[in-house]
C-alpha cells in the first residue's frame, strides 16, 4: 500500500507519519518511510535548493520542474521498488503538495501540474491520503518555533515557504482542502489542531480499518 501524508507548513503530519511508520512496524509489518523533495542522491540535494531560502528567487515554473524531476527519481528508485517487495510506503509529500502550492498557491495552471505529475509519478497514485489540516496561524507557529529551536542549536533550517505570505499559505490550505472534497475516496482530512496522541489514535484506526478491508 503506497500512503501519502498532506498539510500545510506546521500541520504535524511529518511527526504523524513517523508515529504511524513506527505503529505499523511494530506490528511486524514492512514499512518504507520517504519524503519529498528528498529520498534518493538527487532529491536531496535539490531539497537544499527548494526549501532554504537564498537571496534569489526561483522562479515558480522552475520550482515546479524541480519538484517534478525529484518525484521522477523518487518513483523510479524508491517508492516503485518498495512497493514491488511488499512494503507499505509512506511518503511525506506528493502530487498534492504539487497541485496546492505550485497551482493553487503560485498560480500555475492545474492541468499542466496534473500532466506533469502523471509523468514524473508513471501514474502512481496513493491508494490512501492523509491529510492533517489545521488554521493557517496555527501551522505557522509552530514551523517557526521549530525553526527557531533549530538555528539555535546551529543546525540547517527549511524555511523559505515559512517566508511567504500568510495569503500564500491559506491559498495552500484551501488548495488542499479542495482536492480533499473532489476525492473523498483517497483523502481523509483528519484535524491537526488537537493533541499529538489523539490524532496519532485517529490515523491509526483510518490505517488499520483500511488494511483490513484490502487484505
Amino acid at each position: 500500500m503506497f500512503i501519502s501524508f498532506e498539510g500545510i507548513e506546521g500541520s504535524g503530519k511529518s511527526t504523524q507519519m513517523q508515529m504511524l511508520c513506527e505503529y505499523l512496524q511494530g506490528a511486524g509489518l514492512k514499512v518504507k518511510a520517504v519524503r519529498e523533495p528528498g529520498g534518493t542522491t538527487l532529491g536531496e540535494r535539490v531539497r537544499a535548493l527548494l526549501l532554504t531560502k537564498e537571496k534569489e528567487v526561483i522562479e515558480p515554473v522552475s520550482e515546479l520542474f524541480l519538484y517534478e524531476a525529484c518525484r521522477a527519481e523518487l518513483v523510479a528508485k524508491v517508492i516503485t521498488p518498495a512497493l514491488k517487495s511488499g512494503h507499505i510506503v509512506l511518503c511525506d509529500r506528493f502530487i498534492d503538495s504539487t497541485i496546492a502550492y505550485q497551482g493553487y498557491a503560485r498560480g500555475l495552471p492545474k492541468a499542466v501540474i496534473a500532466g506533469l505529475n502523471d509523468v514524473a509519478s508513471q501514474g502512481l497514485l496513493p491508494e490512501l491520503t492523509i491529510l492533517v489540516d489545521c488554521p493557517v496561524h496555527t501551522g505557522l507557529g509552530r514551523a517557526l518555533q521549530r525553526t527557531a529551536e533549530r538555528a539555535g542549536q546551529g543546525l540547517a533550517t527549511e524555511d523559505r515557504f515559512e517566508q511567504e505570505a500568510v495569503a500564500f499559505h491559506e491559498r495552500v490550505r484551501a488548495g488542499f482542502l479542495e482536492l480533499a472534497t473532489a476525492n473523498p475516496g483517497r483523502i481523509k482530512v483528519v484535524d491537526g489542531a488537537r493533541e499529538i496522541p489523539v490524532i496519532h489514535s485517529e490515523i491509526c484506526d483510518i490505517i488499520t480499518d483500511r488494511l483490513a478491508r484490502e487484505s
